[in-house]
């Protein structure tokens, strides 16, 4: 299943049309990852070393905005496993209509050196299984 998230559109984050600057986005992806990585406590506590994960790469496709006051939710899985990467894949919706698509490329890092590394497989047991959404590459 996955992860929803929800935020509310803030004034600062809109531009001059009235409608969130498409930076935000990759913002809210952000902070969507967090809250879920972080909350199922992904810590290393199984004996791996410290796990955390960099962003390499994002694509995003906007299909209509977001404005200032409006609920966005965000639902974000996991859409690819690699040994040393994976692919988040996020569909933001206000309500029903559909907001963007979008894609981030996690590379799997030690948290102290930030060296690249295998995924632990507790990362991928409680990350779960790809879901098989329509998302860019």
């Amino acid at each position: 299943m996955p992860f929803q998230h929800r935020i509310r559109v803030r004034y600062g984050e809109c531009d001059q049309q009235g409608v969130v600057f498409n930076a935000h986005y990759v913002a809210y992806m952000d902070d969507a990852t967090e809250v879920w990585v972080r909350s199922l406590e992904l810590d290393g506590t199984e004996g791996a070393p410290g796990w955390e994960w960099m962003i390499a790469h994002v694509s995003v496709d906007w299909i209509s905005s977001a404005r200032c006051g409006d609920l966005l939710d965000i639902d974000v899985g996991i859409i690819r496993w690699g040994r040393t990467s994976f692919d988040f894949g996020f569909i933001g919706r206000i309500g029903e209509r559909e907001v963007f698509r979008a894609r981030s490329v996690g590379v799997t890092v030690e948290r102290d050196t930030l060296r690249p590394m295998t995924t632990p497989d507790f990362v991928r047991r409680a990350l779960g299984d790809p879901v098989d959404w329509d998302v860019p590459s």
